[in-house]
């Protein structure tokens, strides 16, 4: 079912009950910057397991993770260099995703993330209303992989139909690509693997050009980066997904959501 969701004054009763369906561990979509994302509780291996079902992913292909604040970080990962820092103040909420090394006790089961998460804070109110209620929140671009990124509630109900239980309908998504990727978990240094909606220059504005461990000039092209090899396989993976585009392949997948 679709609920209205574009309101701060009246999204109460359609945020309800996302809430109560992620509570019960079932499938929501709802509205990101990017695109729409569909998601569930992070920390229910079954529902995420059913967010991979909908989308039509494998475990090799595992959910970025959505969360409300930068002050979520600490809690899922660890390591984090300080240029990652820097980019998460500077771009937060906003379309970039930072695959890191996740915190080895946390239990969930986000599929094959070798050891790494992408996490992302997106810069849409209804999306980050509902984290600060549910907490992370695994979540890929809502679409059937292979299929165009959802814009609109009704573009993701028509591929995902009825393994979502609830919509979030926020209106169309304000930028419309995906976001930008950022491998932080070599410890030679950040890498772009994706450029979206955060720039590369934006990015060295930020941290220098030192602070990026090789040439990434190519970095916009996902088929390419697709096949470099690299230590955060899943993680990337996740963002790509979340991000909308499906060619990513270090082994999770985000998108934008």
């Amino acid at each position: 079912m679709i609920y209205p969701c574009s309101d701060p004054a009246t999204w109460g009763p359609s945020l309800d009950a996302a809430v109560h369906a992620v509570q019960r561990g079932e499938v929501v979509v709802l509205p990101t910057d990017t695109v729409y994302g569909v998601g569930a509780d992070a920390f229910s291996p079954g529902a995420v397991a059913a967010v991979l079902a909908a989308k039509g992913r494998s475990r090799q292909m595992p959910p970025p993770v959505l969360i409300p604040d930068i002050s979520t970080v600490d809690g899922l990962a660890r390591e984090v260099p300080d240029a990652a820092r820097a980019l998460m103040e500077r771009f937060w909420p906003g379309p970039l995703t930072v695959i890191v090394l996740a915190q080895p006790s946390l239990a969930w089961d986000l599929g094959d993330t070798h050891g790494t998460v992408a996490l992302r804070v997106p810069d849409h109110g209804a999306a980050r209303a509902l984290l600060s209620r549910t907490g992370p929140l695994a979540v890929t671009s809502a679409n059937r992989t292979g299929e165009p990124a959802a814009i609109t509630a009704a573009d993701a109900e028509a591929q995902l139909g009825t393994a979502v239980a609830v919509y979030l309908d926020g209106g169309t998504s304000p930028l419309g690509q995906a976001s930008t990727i950022v491998d932080a978990t070599d410890l030679a240094g950040l890498r772009i693997v994706r450029e979206g909606g955060v720039s590369r220059a934006d990015v060295v504005g930020v941290v220098g050009e030192d602070a990026l461990w090789r040439d990434t000039e190519d970095a916009a092209s996902g088929a390419d980066a697709a096949h470099r090899p690299v230590p955060a396989d899943s993680a990337k993976a996740q963002a790509d997904d979340q991000a909308g585009a499906d060619a990513e392949g270090k082994g999770e997948g985000e998108s934008r959501p």
